[in-house]
């Protein structure tokens, strides 16, 4: 057996673990009664010291010199690139430091549950703080294996390339344009009267009009399910992908919306290259990358007209024929611009700046410049910059909202906007190989989209890096003009 043969034998095995454990993950933040927790958390933990361990076996590095030197072709190369960067990420981190993450997050995520409607960031504090330690930790062996800066340590693993600088660049020139762009919105919108949907609306009825509408965007159920949690997400795997969303009767919006989301990372990972699957080649290219999918389904596609019309009925059919489901007010409500306290409830031009608020506190967080003490009066300042609106001793509504930094995901929220990034470039490059690409959407044909996102970036897998992909799927390397382009055109041009 070659060097490169055995290693895809090795993370073939990783493959089926990382299965196991992201389906006890997922029923961790679903389906677990609440008593089960700590067992449930060690074992997890017992499982990622497991993984670890096989990522770190000794007799992998010569492996994977040896492989270096065989006659691989193109996809091989690509795969043993990605080995290499598994290994060499998983080679930084000692085991003991694994385990203590992994308990530290579960036991933070799991309190911050019944902490977050409490409003009590005194009790979220201490366990927060654990996680914390443990992620100055992890960045700062990171950091010292790859040179980088420990906050960019932590974004390399979930955006490779990235860099803190980049992202300043990036954010700045965003934040030189958008907010006068929200002020203009919000005075035209002014002038314009939408009729507000009445409630309330059923849970169950929340839940079928969810599974209408993943039908329409192509869901494989019979690989896939949907279900509730505290938070909304993707979890499973490829070959069984598990999305949530969360349920409130006075809004059927914010579920629908977190449940188009999510059909967007679930149908980029049911549509992940197969051939390859068990191997890095085959994995999702990186987070901004899957949250350009997401964002592709619920910004790109789910909040235009033309698809807004197409489930209008739907949302009648299950609610009740009322005048604000009539085709044009139901797109008008969904691109309503309001500044609001809650960044997964966001509209799509405030949506920005709740991440740059994150990343912001995360980053200086990661670097030792603040403390987590520190986040609350950091938040609230940013919250009365940014849109103006006041969340002192607000903490449900504010800094304890989201699960990330519970879970320990430091690096993960600048993917947010890059996602939105990269989707405003998938489909300024889909409308110029189907011109009449709205119009079919109206007429119900989302096909031209799904099989050109399919083509050029689920199928292709971890196969180019993340610019590499980019400019083969549109021509260029991320482009933030066509970002612009897009909200401009969306929310001034009509």
């Amino acid at each position: 057996m070659t060097a490169y043969a055995q290693l895809t034998h090795t993370w073939k095995r990783l493959h089926h673990l990382s299965h196991v454990q992201s389906i006890v993950w997922w029923d961790q933040q679903s389906m677990m009664p609440p008593a089960g927790n700590g067992a449930r958390a060690d074992a997890l933990a017992e499982m990622a010291t497991l993984i670890h361990g096989i990522r770190t076996d000794i007799g992998l590095k010569p492996m994977i010199e040896a492989a270096s030197a065989e006659s691989l072709g193109e996809v091989e190369r690509a795969n043993l690139r990605e080995i290499r960067r598994d290994w060499r990420s998983a080679n930084a981190l000692p085991v003991n430091l694994v385990e203590r993450k992994s308990i530290a997050g579960s036991r933070c995520e799991h309190a911050w549950r019944t902490q977050r409607p409490a409003n009590d960031w005194a009790g979220f504090l201490p366990n927060f703080k654990e996680v914390v330690k443990v992620a100055r930790e992890e960045a700062a062996f990171l950091a010292a294996e790859t040179g980088l800066c420990k906050y960019d340590a932590l974004m390399d693993n979930y955006e490779p390339g990235m860099t803190a600088q980049r992202l300043d660049a990036l954010f700045g020139e965003l934040l030189t344009w958008l907010p006068d762009l929200v002020k203009q919105v919000r005075a035209r919108q002014a002038t314009q009267t939408v009729i507000a949907p009445r409630g309330p609306f059923p849970k169950a009825a929340q839940y079928a009009l969810g599974l209408d509408v993943m039908k329409l965007l192509g869901f494989n159920f019979e690989g896939g399910r949907l279900d509730e949690s505290a938070h909304p997400f993707c979890g499973g795997v490829p070959e069984d992908t598990r999305l949530t969303t969360r349920y409130r009767e006075d809004d059927f919006m914010g579920s629908l919306m977190g449940v188009i989301h999510e059909t967007g990372h679930g149908r980029y990972e049911q549509n992940l290259p197969r051939e390859w699957l068990g191997q890095p080649v085959s994995w999702a290219r990186s987070a901004g990358i899957h949250e350009s999918q997401s964002l592709s389904f619920e910004m790109q596609i789910g909040l235009s007209r033309a698809f807004v019309g197409q489930i209008a009925p739907l949302v009648a059919n299950h609610f009740g024929l009322q005048p604000a489901f009539e085709k044009e007010n139901l797109y008008q409500q969904f691109i309503r611009v309001v500044p609001g306290y809650i960044r997964v409830e966001a509209d799509e031009l405030t949506y920005p700046l709740h991440v740059i608020l994150r990343y912001r506190i995360e980053r200086a967080l990661i670097e030792g410049d603040i403390e987590a003490e520190d986040i609350p009066a950091l938040w609230d300042q940013a919250m009365q910059d940014f849109l103006d609106l006041d969340t002192h001793g607000n903490f449900t509504n504010g800094c304890l909202q989201d699960v990330h930094w519970g879970e320990g995901l430091f690096g993960y929220f600048p993917s947010y906007t890059l996602g939105a990034m990269y989707a405003a470039q998938w489909f300024a490059a889909i409308r110029r190989a189907v011109p009449d690409l709205d119009a079919r959407m109206a007429a119900g044909d989302i096909a031209p989209a799904l099989d050109w996102l399919k083509a050029n970036v689920w199928r292709q897998g971890s196969r180019w890096t993340t610019d590499e992909l980019v400019t083969r799927a549109t021509g260029s390397p991320l482009d933030a003009a066509h970002y612009r382009r897009h909200l401009e055109t969306r929310y001034l041009g009509d």
